[in-house]
This record gives C-alpha cells, sequence and structure tokens, in this order.
C-alpha cells in the first residue's frame, strides 16, 4: 500500500466504518452517527479530487476506493436496516448487485483481463447513496427532519437508480471484455 494523502484519506473512511456502527447500533446515537458518515462521504469525495491534484493517483488506491465504498455502503445499509430506517428488500438488492459485480471481477481475473473501469455514473451513484445516508440519520429531528428525510430518498431514489443502472452496464461490460485487453 503506498501511504500518500488520498490513501490515507480513504483509510480514514474504512475506520469509520467501525466507529459508525458502534454509535449508530451500540449506543444508539444517531447526531453522532450522522458526523461520522458526513465525514466518510466527504473522505470518498477529497480523495480523488487530492490524488489528481497532487498527482497521486494509483493502481493501489483506484482499487481501494471502491472496495471501502462498498464495505461502508454495506455496513450502513444493513445497520440502517437493523434499525428500521430502510426495508430489507432494498438492503437485499444493493448487496445482490455487488455480489454479482464481485462475480464479475473474478471471472475477469480467471480470464486474465482487464477490469471495466468505474464511469462518472457509477462514481454518481456512490456519491448520491453516500449522500442519502447521513440525511436519513436526521429523520427524527424537530422541525428538520421531515426535509432531511425527504432530501436524504431523493439522494437515495437517484442513487439507486443510478447504482442498478451502472450495475447493469458493468455486468455486461464486464463479461464482454475480450482476452487479451489486460
Amino acid at each position: 500500500m503506498k501511504l500518500n494523502i488520498p490513501n490515507l484519506l480513504t483509510l480514514l473512511r474504512a475506520l469509520g466504518v467501525p466507529i459508525f456502527l458502534y454509535l449508530f447500533l451500540i449506543l444508539e446515537m444517531p447526531i453522532p452517527s450522522f458526523f461520522v458518515i458526513t465525514l466518510g462521504a466527504l473522505t470518498d469525495y477529497l480523495d480523488g479530487k487530492v490524488a489528481r491534484a497532487l498527482n497521486q493517483t494509483s493502481d493501489f488506491g483506484a482499487k481501494f476506493d471502491p472496495a471501502v465504498d462498498r464495505l461502508y455502503i454495506g455496513a450502513v445499509i444493513i445497520a440502517f436496516a437493523i434499525k428500521d430506517y430502510i426495508p430489507w428488500w432494498l438492503v437485499i438488492a444493493i448487496l445482490s448487485r455487488d455480489l454479482l459485480l464481485l462475480l464479475v471481477v473474478i471471472s475477469q481475473r480467471i480470464r486474465k483481463v482487464a477490469y471495466v473501469e468505474v464511469t462518472f455514473l457509477g462514481k454518481a451513484a456512490t456519491f448520491n447513496l453516500l449522500y442519502a445516508f447521513p440525511f436519513l440519520l436526521l429523520e427524527d429531528l424537530p422541525t428538520i427532519g421531515i426535509w432531511c428525510y425527504r432530501i436524504g430518498w431523493a439522494f437515495a431514489i437517484w442513487g439507486l437508480s443510478l447504482y442498478f443502472y451502472t450495475g447493469v452496464q458493468y455486468f455486461v461490460k464486464g463479461v464482454k471484455q475480450p482476452k487479451g485487453k489486460e
């Protein structure tokens, strides 16, 4: 692992996952949980910007960042479902999409073909989901809670639509990837 600023930001996001789970599931503290996942969303935005601005992009970072995104999203949606913030069918749908794409990546590895690159829409899908989660945590606040809930679901619906759309795109590209394009 190359230790640079973007990878440190991604590592910070990864370390936020158990902190969020502890605050949200064990201590039942949605407001501190809000700050942890908001910081996670901000570091997801910043790591790529900083990597490009400082010319610190790396192959490791290109793989580490989406892996942490999947970990982050998976942990948050399972925790949200446990606490009835979102329905279980949605968790199953999201995790199924990610599992299917993991199988595509394994297939690409076995066939020795280049991995499908993350697209702008794929990044937008993740962005929307990562920004939806903090808003959903604030739904119980007096006065602004209803607006946070609505904003959160607006981000979530848009993000989920893009998430599944890009999932189909990645699947098709990954399966059709010809051998020898490594």
